[in-house]
């Protein structure tokens, strides 16, 4: 098929279930909510090298807090809940217990399950810390240099959804870049969905280990790298393509994941030099659900 004249290969994006957590970082203004939030998500791009993938949902006015601060929701993802709380419980307290003027509220008051995040990082005020009330939310105020850090008790888990992807083929790498950005854009925003990767954007898709090194997890997707396709035989670059990158978002379901696809591929599709749309996958050998391109429109 093909949407703005752009072709949509008939193929599907592999997805995984995973653990989800959602948190509401408050602070002063705009600036310190978005420090708190890139230094909380940081070396969160994949699970295959990261402790957990991580990423900015969207940013939120005054009037959208519970303390009536700017703020920012992130997203934390992990294959297991021990480990996904063991990573909230890190981000939390090494990159945004330090960033000045912060508070950390439960993105997720109403999901079954509730981790006793705040409880937890209490004891970092070492007896001195309060439990208090901010609209209906019970809270824990440490003391610490700046004044008091208030942080929720509970932070909810949810079962989520990693992995949905799609390839920008291009004629060059500026077409593919430019698709890419408009892409991500598209994708900001949408409640329950983050793009993990830098700027949302994978430069360096790969596949599962090595065709040469047995101790790598992952390895170059060298079907897909244009420096390459006149010297393997099993290049999956068409004629006229010089320039690939990949999207991936990840959501708290899978009907926001395929929105979040759905948006990406089209917002790209309208970008000047854009050849192909293709997504990643693994036969189905892997991921718990997948996604077919073609059903996405």
């Amino acid at each position: 098929m093909r949407l703005n004249n752009v072709e949509i290969e008939e193929t599907f994006a592999e997805v995984f279930s995973m653990k989800c957590a959602r948190v509401l970082i408050t602070a002063l203004n705009e600036r310190w909510a978005k420090v708190a939030a890139t230094e909380a998500t940081g070396f969160g791009t994949s699970i295959i090298g990261c402790p957990s993938e991580a990423g900015i949902e969207k940013y939120l006015t005054p009037e959208e807090t519970p303390d009536g601060r700017f703020g920012a929701y992130i997203q934390i993802y992990h294959g297991k809940t021990e480990k996904l709380e063991d990573q909230i419980l890190e981000r939390i307290g090494q990159c945004v217990l330090t960033s000045p003027t912060t508070a950390v509220f439960n993105g997720l008051p109403n999901a079954e399950k509730q981790s006793n995040i705040g409880f937890k990082l209490k004891f970092f005020g070492d007896g001195f810390d309060e439990k208090r009330e901010i609209n209906g939310r019970t809270v824990y105020s440490i003391p610490i240099m700046e004044g008091d850090f208030i942080i929720e008790e509970k932070i909810g888990i949810v079962d989520g959804i990693a992995g949905g992807n799609f390839f920008i083929m291009a004629e060059n790498q500026m077409s593919a870049l430019n698709a890419a950005e408009v892409a991500v854009d598209a994708i900001f925003n949408i409640e329950g969905c983050i793009t993990p990767f830098p700027g949302g954007i994978v430069a360096s898709g790969s596949k599962v280990g090595s065709n040469k090194y047995k101790f790598l997890k992952a390895s170059t997707n060298e079907k897909f790298c244009p420096t390459l396709k006149d010297k393997i035989k099993d290049s999956q670059i068409p004629e006229g393509v010089n320039g690939i990158y990949e999207v991936i978002a990840n959501g708290m379901s899978l009907d926001l994941v395929k929105e979040a696809m759905r948006k990406g591929i089209t917002a790209a599709t309208k970008v000047p030099g854009v050849v192909k749309i293709t997504s990643g996958n693994y036969g189905g050998k892997l991921g718990k659900y997948t996604i077919d391109l073609k059903d996405l429109f």
